[in-house]
């Protein structure tokens, strides 16, 4: 899988399916259930590490994670998240992100919109494939009341908007969107023609991802509403992977009570 792979699915209409993944045993499962992306998160913070947001995680702690990932996936396309604080101006992103892609990556995922255009900028002018983020930001949540959902006003659905297209200007490849509502998720993906790929967005993304500990019911306590445990159905891992590979692809996953 390309980056330029993505594109074409959006376009032919069909969905995008995602999950993290963090090592290699778990990458190698969902490499050969033919996931279109593996997502390695900073989301290994919290539920790898037992932190209490994704703020914590460092870009060694990235690098590792990344290669481990990386050497078992022959065909998933490998995005890297670029932690907290490693992308503030564009000479240390660009540093970073050459890290990450000689870890293996083929694509590195940053957060926020307008507020990071110089950075986006470098990764792009550099060859750098790209993939945004907008909606609820991880790395900006300071306590556990700040995760909620964005874009239910006027004013914010305008700036997530805003923000899409102007990514999308920039050249970046693929945009998360985040805990946002149904309604402002179908409204950016149509307006744009880069993928969009959802958690907390509704079916209307162009593809779902969801943290892999979260599917496969492993991840302890209260979850968000869009989260599904695919190993409830399902007689093994790789079954409940190719559960949510099946529902994210003939639209069963997310329901209308996964999403907001």
């Amino acid at each position: 899988m390309k980056p330029a792979d993505l594109i074409q699915l959006k376009q032919r209409g069909e969905k995008i399916t995602c999950l993290t993944a963090y090592d290699a045993s778990l990458a190698k499962l969902m490499d050969d259930c033919d996931l279109d992306l593996i997502l390695v998160g900073d989301s290994l913070g919290m539920v790898v590490q037992g932190e209490k947001s994704t703020r914590t995680v460092s870009m060694p702690e990235m690098i590792y994670h990344t290669k481990a990932v990386a050497k078992a996936c022959d065909q998933a396309l490998v995005v890297a998240d670029m932690p907290y604080q490693s992308y503030e101006d564009p000479l240390m992103t660009l540093e970073n992100a050459k890290l990450l892609i000689a870890a293996g990556a083929q694509m590195v995922k940053l957060e926020g919109g307008a507020e990071r255009q110089e950075v986006v900028e470098a990764l792009i002018g550099s060859g750098i494939a790209v993939c945004a983020h907008l909606g609820l930001q991880p790395q900006k949540v300071k306590a556990a009341g700040d995760y909620k959902v964005q874009g239910r006003d006027q004013s914010g659905a305008k700036r997530i908007v805003e923000d899409a297209l102007l990514l999308e200007s920039l050249g970046v490849d693929v945009l998360v969107l985040e805990c946002i509502p149904s309604s402002l998720a179908k409204l950016v993906s149509d307006q744009i023609s880069i993928p969009t790929i959802g958690i907390g967005a509704g079916k209307d993304c162009d593809g779902q991802v969801l943290v892999c500990y979260d599917m496969l019911g492993i991840t302890q306590g209260k979850l968000p509403r869009f989260v599904r445990d695919f190993t409830a159905d399902s007689p093994s891992i790789p079954a409940a992977i190719k559960a949510f590979v099946g529902a994210v692809k003939n639209q069963s996953f997310p329901s209308e009570k996964e999403s907001y």
